[in-house]
């Protein structure tokens, strides 16, 4: 080879190399920073722990759940804070109990107000103080405003002041009033001509023309009404679009809230009768198309591989609600176990009401297909995430999170987690450490028997359908974890 030739050829493999230097380059400027993965927390409405595929249901296809489970972990002993709805989100976004606010028992109302106190650190503020962009699509049920919500005004403060750029989505859920969006501040399209004079709170009765389960009535404000049948396909629209519109540049969270299964179930039209367990089966593929939207629009717009996706839900299933099927009955009977083989149901002490499906995939970072038998909370999401961006949480934020972001990243904890506390609909009890679990007192629900024993002791480990007490046989484990939980409660917190 001569040598005119030998130094063209170096000449075209330099200029190559740094054409694919300058690509390189050019995309690294288009990625968040490596330390500042996206965020994508997703949460579904009364999906149970045996709702999805990667579960073990058979009746119901989740084929978009399901792929994330093998590209990620699936925790088999994650809890919400609370067997309903209102509490476990206040939980995942502050860290902290909602039992240590005004709401002991029970959900917010509509014209409750805020439930997240002014001030307080959030997992949106936190993120945001850290250069993230940050938004909520989909179901609040936190409340709105400082007294009540304005229907007619700006509803706030609400998700804006407490650390979201943007909103968009329900106020409650779509079986209470009022039935209608929330863009930012302002109720979408609503006519100042015809204003919203009232709102119900939640009752149950039948309303003409309405199905069954729809709980209370708004007055007024006619234009604004939406359809529950399409209420999550207009939120998962809003909420691809938000991911698409964030510059590359800027690590993005996006909390992603659903509400499709909750009763009453109303699929969207091209999802009914798709499924073998009735309508609220239904609603769970259509929910798992949501989800498969966002899995879709991280891919499309290259985040996928820089996005720490988590996705559970708010509790457990209430499988003896008539209201799924206004003629056929509760979902039992097409031969599908909401909550497993757990017992009990959403609302409930027991483990069906709190323990529930979780996910986590940060590929590359997150052992793919794994599972985990860690013990997690919906509050440990703020004090992973902080630890995750190296934001260190102040004492006075996060007092019931902790971090299992080493587990995420498959290893083990330098400590097992703290106690954990759980609450019922109606202000009960639950103390857990290691595999024991105590339903305190008079709170504990036992409608087998006509009065309820002094509190409930089981071995989740050899007995996870709860089925034995062990109150008597194990006196001082029982004083143990009552001495804690009271630690807990007047310390006002449970993190160090």
């Amino acid at each position: 080879m001569n040598r005119t030739r030998r130094n063209i050829l170096k000449m075209a493999a330099l200029v190559a190399a740094m054409s694919i230097l300058a690509l390189n380059l050019s995309h690294a400027e288009d990625k968040p920073p490596a330390c500042k993965p996206n965020i994508v927390v997703i949460l579904a409405d009364d999906m149970g722990y045996g709702d999805l595929g990667c579960y073990g249901a058979t009746k119901v296809k989740t084929p978009n759940l399901d792929r994330l489970a093998g590209a990620g972990m699936r925790f088999t002993d994650a809890h919400s804070p609370s067997a309903v709805c209102s509490p476990t989100r206040y939980g995942l976004l502050t860290g902290r109990y909602a039992w240590r606010t005004r709401l002991k028992s029970g959900v917010c109302k509509p014209n409750d107000p805020l439930l997240i106190e002014q001030g307080r650190t959030t997992l949106a503020s936190m993120l945001k103080s850290q250069g993230y962009a940050t938004a909520v699509v989909g179901k609040w049920h936190l409340g709105f405003g400082n007294k009540k919500p304005d229907w007619n005004g700006d509803l706030k403060p609400g998700p804006l002041e407490v650390g979201f750029d943007y909103y968009f989505g329900i106020p409650v859920v779509h079986g209470y009033p009022p039935a209608l969006f929330v863009e930012n501040h302002r109720v979408v399209g609503l006519d100042p001509s015809d204003p919203i004079t009232s709102v119900d709170d939640p009752v149950h009765r039948k309303l003409p023309g309405l199905p069954r389960g729809i709980f209370g009535d708004m007055k007024g404000g006619a234009e604004a009404r939406i359809q529950p049948e399409h209420i999550d396909d207009r939120q998962a629209e809003k909420a691809v679009a938000w991911l698409e519109s964030v510059p590359r540049t800027q690590p993005l969270f996006l909390y992603f809230a659903t509400s499709t299964i909750h009763e009453p179930c109303m699929p969207n039209p091209r999802y009914k009768g798709t499924s073998q367990c009735g309508v609220r089966g239904d609603c769970i593929q259509e929910h798992d198309w949501c989800v498969g939207q966002i899995l879709d629009a991280l891919d499309r717009t290259g985040r996928a591989e820089d996005t720490l996706v988590i996705y559970s839900s708010d509790n457990g299933d209430w499988v003896k609600s008539q209201l799924y099927e206004p003629e056929e009955g509760i979902p039992a009977r097409y031969g599908h176990k909401p909550n497993g083989d757990l017992r009990g149901q959403k609302c409930e002490i027991w483990e069906g009401g709190h323990r529930v499906p979780l996910i986590v995939r940060w590929p590359g970072r997150t052992p793919a297909g794994k599972a985990s038998s860690e013990l997690v909370c919906l509050t440990d999401v703020l004090a992973t995430c902080a630890e995750l961006v190296s934001a260190p949480l102040p004492d006075d934020a996060g007092e019931d999170s902790f971090s299992f972001l080493p587990v995420i990243l498959g290893q083990p904890r330098a400590t097992p987690r703290g106690t954990l506390v759980m609450h019922g609909n109606a202000g009960e009890f639950a103390v857990r450490e290691g595999a024991w679990k105590l339903i305190v007192g008079n709170d504990a629900p036992n409608p087998d028997a006509s009065k309820r024993p002094a509190g409930i002791l089981v071995n989740l480990e050899h007995d996870l359908g709860e089925k034995k007490n062990l109150c008597a046989e194990k006196p001082e484990i029982v004083s143990q974890l009552m001495a804690q939980l009271e630690k807990i409660k007047q310390d006002g917190r449970s993190r160090p």
